[in-house]
């Protein structure tokens, strides 16, 4: 399917991020040091400052303020932020950045090449026609670049978490010169096993279900009614009679998105949906009739309720966003 201009920035995001995931550690940018006993940040030593104090050389007030101020404070702030984005826009982390969910949609599209699904758990395959009206034949041989993703992707996670807990020098060298401790084989081995299974047969089920953060980020979400959401122009719901539920099928967490808000509980705001919608309807953004809402104009989607009268004009005079109870299009 060709990429939206909204789709290609996406990407760029996660390829970005997913480096900077790989990268971090050898370029000391965040890191968490074991033989040394303390985190490693933009290449200084990272400690929380009781070391006197344990030592019995400092007071109890220094090293309370040292540990509120060098530990607390970056752990929960940071929470803290993350938790205000999603209660502000949804999960756009998970959706723009989080390398987890590249592999996601990595697999499933590799994964709908080789069977016509994006999961196996899926009942049907998805229709071969994609909304930029281009037919993609499903083909057995897409298996072998699939399970090659699955297995690449589980041990290149594998590493690069071992390398976040001890020095990347190390590891990357005793790798490439077939050196590696018991324990570090082990570590790799069995997270890559445990990587490639979760990968194969749980990838989005996993956000949906298994992720804190998506599910911290969900619940903050769900608790402001004017967030950033996906709102369906429900007064041009006929132009969807043409249209094999696209927004749908693109949907790498098997959600709905002409719905109400409770019901994407787990939407991660990668846009594909409206990126799909938009390139059905001729590629113009402004005829989509899925689309990012806030503030009150979000609250449709929240109550189900049709929205009063807009300011945007593209066919009506009035039309308005709103969410939609179950979906218009219909299977050709």
């Amino acid at each position: 399917m060709t990429r939206t201009i909204l789709q290609r920035k996406r990407l760029a995001f996660q390829v970005g991020f997913f480096a900077l995931f790989v990268l971090a550690p050898p370029l000391d940018i965040l890191r968490i040091d074991l033989t040394r006993g303390h985190a490693i940040l933009l290449g200084l030593d990272w400690t929380l400052g009781i070391d006197a104090f344990v030592s019995g050389e400092g007071s109890a007030m220094q090293a309370a303020f040292n540990l509120l101020w060098r530990g607390f404070v970056p752990l929960f702030g940071g929470a803290a932020f993350l938790l205000w984005l999603a209660w502000r826009y949804g999960r756009l982390y998970c959706g723009w950045l989080c390398p987890h969910f590249s592999v996601v949609e990595t697999i499933n599209g590799l994964m709908r090449r080789a069977s016509g699904r994006p999961s196996i758990w899926e009942r049907r395959p998805l229709p071969q026609v994609q909304p930029d009206g281009v037919r993609e034949v499903p083909n057995r041989w897409y298996w072998v670049p699939t399970l090659l993703a699955v297995f690449g992707f589980a041990f290149l996670w594998a590493v690069a978490l071992l390398t976040y807990l001890l020095p990347p020098a190390e590891i990357y060298h005793n790798l490439f010169n077939a050196e590696l401790t018991l324990r570090q084989s082990l570590f790799i081995g069995a997270a890559t096993v445990a990587f490639s299974i979760e990968f194969l047969f749980a990838r989005h089920l996993f956000c949906r279900f298994g992720c804190a953060v998506g599910l911290f980020q969900s619940l903050s979400w769900m608790a402001n009614d004017r967030a950033m959401v996906v709102g369906f122009d429900a007064t041009r719901a006929t132009r969807c009679q043409d249209c094999n539920n696209a927004c749908d099928n693109v949907c790498p967490m098997r959600l709905k998105p002409r719905t109400i808000k409770r019901k994407m509980f787990t939407c991660t705001e990668c846009a594909q949906c409206i990126s799909a919608c938009t390139t059905v309807q001729g590629g113009d953004p402004e005829y989509s009739l899925l689309r990012w809402v806030e503030g009150a104009d979000a609250l449709p989607v929240v109550s189900g309720r049709p929205a009063r009268p807009t300011a945007h004009n593209i066919e009506s005079s009035a039309p308005a966003v709103r969410s939609a109870p179950a979906p218009f299009c219909q299977e050709p």
